[in-house]
């Protein structure tokens, strides 16, 4: 019997499948018909205070349909987004998106959305400038991203017909920046903000730098295409991404080897990555472009998102909103974090990612639950019954959603985890570490060879992939390279809320080295997950989970900034220091049972580019100056290295 029933399921599940990819597609048809009948769209270009003019589209309820349709509303807020990644198609042809994504739902409430090609980008006239600097002391007709956002949403409540008064900004990405630039502008009209995996600092966490450490193959497969340069308004994209043809990216970052190999391949008209290039380090240029610098007295409420497994702009999220507390704290700020890639919450079901999965579908609950109500309640006056929470953080490993009215939580307690020799991480330093008479610390150490890095991924692939955030970690450990630190198996669940700190006491035979910290969550040797699992949504997983060592955070620190990022400084030779910096925020619950352990490795490629081992600017560093370095993590005494986790304590 068993036999019989079990390919039944096989062919239901797959029946169940084919019916919802049905419904979709006549769902997407009905909402493109709905678009089409019940809006407008109307493309301007809206002059700036400087002249130059900004190409813009107005998708507006029509006004002779019912009035019910928009819930008997005879005006409607206006949606914003401001982007560099093109407001196509352009002509007469409506946006799919309008009608393919969760805005539908904006849509079906009668909200003017509007978007617009940020200046020097497709068909918006003026010059473009990565992460432009805001500029406090505007006069006369200066500009910058606010300034843009100002005028903008002034011509749009002057203009636009039929609208309430109450404009909302919200974007992903490089339009989360733009967002957080019109939380700047302050105009009056501006009610709500909602920067999602907003870019933030492009040097410390988002991106391009984690650290200081270049994130070269991020960095270079964007700007190959995203860096060409539009001299005047086209519709059509001039750029190319870079033809890897052997399909293995490790083997291709690896192979075209320094910096400046990559920089003759980008050529010279990129210009953002020339000024990269020329500026190793976190000097005025850089600061000039952290965003947290421009947040006070922020007037409009502010939505911050992020996902806990975003790849590009997880720090941004984080610390945006941190930042609101201690410089806006009159700010209106909310954050919500939810188990998703870049973007997820607003292209995938977040039900899962890579081998690991959530357990329900996190993206429809924020979208219902969160993001529109925020837009909601403050451009068409819905009132809570109850006023929502600031915070809303969903935990993996447990898989569920928590509220707080503060983040970082006081109940988080920095709890030092201790990197013994014997490669037990615990609260305590080992008997071994403590009792042995020794002149030299006991140290566990290893050979980092820059011509055999260790990947960041245990397969091949073309392209950087976004499941490495949760990837099974157990080939990092088999290499000799990478250094294993576990607890034993956990007798209570032990959670996590907010950001780990790694306090490294080490011991290098050269001038710099990099330090990858990874937090791993190891599940026992008999977890596996319900069959009827599902990756993808379209096959079954067969991936072995007993065992499995699923990353919850890594972070990686370029050495000789270990003082400042703005001077760095060489090591000395075989002689101890100390290497202290924080990887983003977690909320994660290790389950009893699990284990936690920590890696410990020197390279990270080609997610990050190699460092030479030798103190120097890396971006001008050449193929011959990368050597073997041997990296000992001091695991004993005063001076053992431990890892601060913040553990959750309930009272």
């Amino acid at each position: 019997m068993k036999k019989m029933i079990q390919p039944m399921k096989w062919i239901t599940l797959i029946l169940a499948i084919a019916f919802t990819h049905t419904i979709n597609a006549q769902t997407n048809n009905t909402d493109e018909k709905w678009v089409l009948d019940n809006y407008t769209k109307t493309s301007v270009s809206i002059a700036m205070r400087d002249g130059v003019k900004l190409y813009t589209t107005v998708y507006a309820p029509k006004e002779n349909i019912p009035t019910t349709t928009f819930g008997n509303s005879l005006t409607h807020p206006i949606l914003l987004n401001r982007t560099p990644y093109t407001v196509a198609p352009y002509g007469e042809k409506y946006n799919p998106r309008l009608y393919t994504s969760y805005w539908i739902n904006y849509l079906r409430k009668g909200y003017i959305i509007v978007q617009q090609d940020v200046r020097g980008k497709w068909m918006s006239e003026g010059e473009f400038v990565d992460v432009r600097p805001y500029n406090p002391n505007k006069k006369k007709n200066e500009i910058d991203e606010a300034s843009d956002t100002y005028d903008t949403i002034d011509w749009l409540v002057k203009n636009t017909k039929n609208n309430n008064g109450n404009v909302g900004v919200f974007g992903i990405s490089y339009p989360g920046f733009y967002s957080t630039m019109a939380a700047l502008s302050n105009h009056p009209a501006l009610k709500a903000v909602s920067p999602q995996a907003p870019v933030t600092d492009w040097f410390m966490g988002d991106d391009f730098h984690h650290n200081g450490a270049f994130a070269v193959m991020d960095a270079f497969s964007f700007y190959k295409s995203f860096g060409v340069p539009h001299p005047k308004p086209t519709k059509d994209f001039t750029g190319k991404p870079y033809q890897i043809t052997n399909k293995d990216n490790y083997d291709f970052y690896l192979k075209t080897g320094a910096l400046p190999n990559f920089t003759k391949l980008m050529g010279d008209s990129i210009a953002f990555w020339a000024e990269v290039m020329n500026h190793p380090n976190y000097d005025a240029w850089w600061q000039q472009r952290n965003v947290r610098n421009a947040i006070k007295n922020i007037q409009p409420a502010v939505l911050v998102v992020g996902g806990l497994y975003d790849a590009e702009d997880c720090y941004g999220a984080w610390n945006l909103y941190k930042t609101f507390g201690l410089q806006s704290p009159n700010t209106n700020a909310r954050l919500v974090m939810g188990p998703w890639v870049h973007g997820g919450w607003a292209r995938t079901d977040g039900s899962s990612l890579g081998n690991v999965r959530f357990g329900s579908n996190t993206s429809a609950y924020y979208q219902n639950n969160i993001e529109i109500p925020f837009f909601e309640e403050h451009l068409n006056g819905l009132t809570y019954i109850k006023a929502p929470p600031k915070v809303q953080i969903f935990y993996s490993g447990s898989n569920e959603w928590k509220a707080y009215n503060e983040w970082p939580l006081k109940n988080a307690i920095a709890t030092n985890y201790y990197l013994n020799t014997n490669g037990l991480l615990s609260e305590k330093i080992s008997k071994q570490a403590t009792d042995i008479k020794t002149p030299k610390p006991l140290a566990l150490e290893y050979i980092s060879d820059p011509a055999k890095p260790v990947p960041y991924t245990e397969d091949v692939h073309t392209a950087r992939t976004r499941e490495y955030m949760t990837d099974d970690q157990r080939f990092a450990a088999r290499r000799p390279d990478v250094l294993v630190y576990s607890t034993t198996a956990l007798n209570n669940d032990v959670t996590l809320a907010g950001a780990i700190t790694a306090n490294l006491k080490v011991m290098i035979s050269s001038t710099d080295a990099d330090f990858v910290v990874k937090v791993i969550d190891v599940f026992p040797e008999d977890f596996k997950y319900d069959s009827t699992y599902y990756v993808n949504g379209d096959k079954p997983s067969s991936y072995i989970m007993g065992g499995y060592q699923m990353l919850v955070r890594g972070e990686i620190m370029r050495g000789k900034y270990r003082n400042s990022f703005a001077t760095p400084t060489p090591f000395v030779p075989n002689k101890m220091e100390t290497v202290k910096f924080e990887l983003p925020d977690v909320a994660h619950t290790f389950k009893k049972g699990h284990k936690i352990m920590v890696q410990i490795q020197s390279s990270w490629f080609p997610l990050f580019d190699r460092n030479p081992q030798q103190y120097m600017d890396i971006y001008k560093a050449k193929n011959e100056d990368f050597k073997k370095a041997t990296i000992k993590i001091i695991g004993s005494g005063l001076d053992c290295s431990y890892i601060s986790l913040p553990i959750v304590i309930n009272r």
